[in-house]
């Protein structure tokens, strides 16, 4: 089973050893809007991207058809 963008963002945290609440000023959110977002897995493309770019990696979203053209 894959695992939900909100899984994904939380082992991010784990692995850069940094609390939601830190997350959410570098992104400039609340600690509990952050939370509720990973809880309901609820984020647009730009703020993967934000978080991304706060945690020090890249996010990339794409649709792929089979003749590997991206959307």
């Amino acid at each position: 089973m894959a695992l939900s963008m909100g899984e994904k963002v939380r082992i991010l945290l784990r692995r850069k050893k940094i609390t939601i609440a830190a997350l959410a000023d570098m992104v400039g959110s609340s600690r509990q809007n952050l939370t509720n977002k990973l809880n309901r897995d609820n984020f647009t493309e730009k703020e993967l991207q934000e978080i991304a770019e706060a945690l020090g990696c890249r996010f990339e979203g794409f649709f792929i058809f089979e003749d590997e053209e991206k959307i």
